[in-house]
């Protein structure tokens, strides 16, 4: 599934393609792909046509194109003043297998080269298209208005204004984000009375970290999932942000962990930081630090993955 690095390089990639191009005509191929959006294939794609793509914002995994009618007014139906930030925008959450992929007249014209897991397709003034692709069918998009954020920061990386999607608003801010509050993380989590992995899970504490991310930043920080969050010191709590920083950092640069073509970047091209794992899918193999065999434990219903001894089990491991 794709996780937080790999969905900012998607973003990235839309704010370096597409952004200032306005959108000519929408194909829906499965109504299934648009399944949030209650008021049907037909309305989103009214609510896009004619519409300008200003800006490419993420929160977590979730990545959105904000849209206006290219003068400024930022109205659905054009009926805001200009210059008003957009109210609605294009939001997308790529699920287990979705790709945003991004095509240009060269490739519109090219025969025989539409994917054959294309689900939606908005057309572009330059003869280009954005696709949605998704194999597995779990991704969706749709077009929700803009609400106000919670602590009047930015939406998010990216974004212009303190807006974002309505369903995104209990979304907490990642560890990417320069607006996160390390201060209120900590005491948010220290809070919990739950085990560290499941905290740093839960997406309105905080956002984008996933079961690969999450244990490689564990092993970064010397820390086991188990351990209980309302026993940590807050210098634990910072070590294991700061870890999952890091890790988030240098796989960004790599363009994200790809162990199958179902993640791509808007250009079609895998990520390779899989090769840089030192626990995530390493059963067996020697701790990059120490030597010991690396350990998997089922974890809610997944895998958790563990060096004995950087990372010992608390005597009390609960979770």
């Amino acid at each position: 599934m794709p996780e937080l690095p790999e969905v900012e390089t998607v973003r990235a990639g839309l704010a370096e393609h597409v952004l200032g191009r306005t959108v000519t005509r929408v194909e829906v191929r499965r109504e299934y792909s648009v399944r949030r959006h209650l008021a049907g294939p037909a309305d989103l794609a009214g609510r896009l046509t004619g519409r300008r793509l200003t800006a490419a914002v993420r929160r977590g995994k979730f990545c959105w194109l904000l849209l206006d009618f290219g003068d400024g007014t930022g109205g659905r139906m054009g009926d805001g003043a200009a210059g008003d930030p957009p109210d609605e925008a294009l939001l997308a959450h790529l699920g287990m297998s979705g790709q945003l992929l991004v095509r240009t007249g060269a490739d519109e014209a090219a025969a025989g080269a539409e994917h054959p897991h294309l689900r939606v397709r908005l057309h572009l003034d330059d003869e280009g298209a954005l696709d949605f692709v998704d194999q597995r069918t779990f991704g969706h998009l749709g077009v929700p208005d803009l609400v106000p954020t919670p602590d009047g920061g930015p939406g998010g990386l990216g974004a212009p204004d303190p807006l974002l999607p309505e369903p995104v608003a209990h979304i907490a801010r990642d560890v990417l984000d320069p607006a996160l509050d390390r201060d209120a993380f900590v005491a948010r989590l220290r809070a919990r009375r739950t085990g560290l992995k499941r905290a740093l899970l839960d997406q309105t504490l905080v956002s984008g970290i996933g079961n690969i991310y999450a244990d490689e930043a564990l092993w970064r920080a010397r820390l086991h999932y188990a351990r209980a969050t309302d026993t940590l010191r807050r210098a634990d709590v910072l070590h294991a942000l700061d870890a999952a920083h890091e890790v988030m950092g240098e796989a960004l640069a790599q363009g994200g962990t790809s162990f199958d073509a179902l993640y791509v970047n808007v250009n079609g091209r895998s990520g390779y930081f899989d090769r840089s794992l030192a626990v995530y899918g390493q059963e067996g193999r020697p701790c990059p630090r120490c030597g010991t065999p690396v350990r998997r434990d089922e974890f809610m219903n997944r895998s958790s993955f563990t060096c004995p001894r950087c990372q010992p089990r608390p005597r009390s491991g609960r979770w």
